[in-house]
């Protein structure tokens, strides 16, 4: 089973993979069959779905990366991880959000909840 560390970066390097096939794959082994996202602006049911989502904001924001912004807080089947997303190198990220993960029993995402702690305006 993998550790929530080891999920939350298996996670923010699918949200950056630039790669249709590379990121379905990379979706494929991190989420559940059935598995959900949600955030204020989606809600993706399925891994197609989560896909397509990753895809759709990188089309918005490219050349902007994900990375992990602090440790993973974690408990039972759930974790909590703070993210930034902005140009790659650029040392202060507009976009700042946390996600808490819930894990099934095999170790995959089985749901996310995204929230957006700073945007743009």
């Amino acid at each position: 089973m993998s550790t929530f560390d080891d999920l939350a970066e298996r996670y923010i390097a699918a949200w950056n993979e630039t790669d249709p096939d590379t990121r379905r794959a990379a979706v494929a082994a991190l989420y559940a069959e059935d598995a959900r996202y949600v955030d204020p602006l989606v809600d993706a049911e399925g891994r197609e779905a989560i896909a397509a989502t990753i895809g759709a904001v990188q089309q918005q924001f490219p050349g902007f990366e994900f990375r992990l912004a602090g440790p993973v807080d974690a408990h039972h089947d759930q974790a909590r991880f703070t993210w930034e997303l902005g140009p790659a190198g650029q040392a202060e990220a507009p976009i700042v959000g946390f996600d808490v993960a819930v894990r099934d029993g095999d170790g995959r995402l089985r749901s996310v909840f995204g929230f957006l702690d700073r945007v743009p305006s």
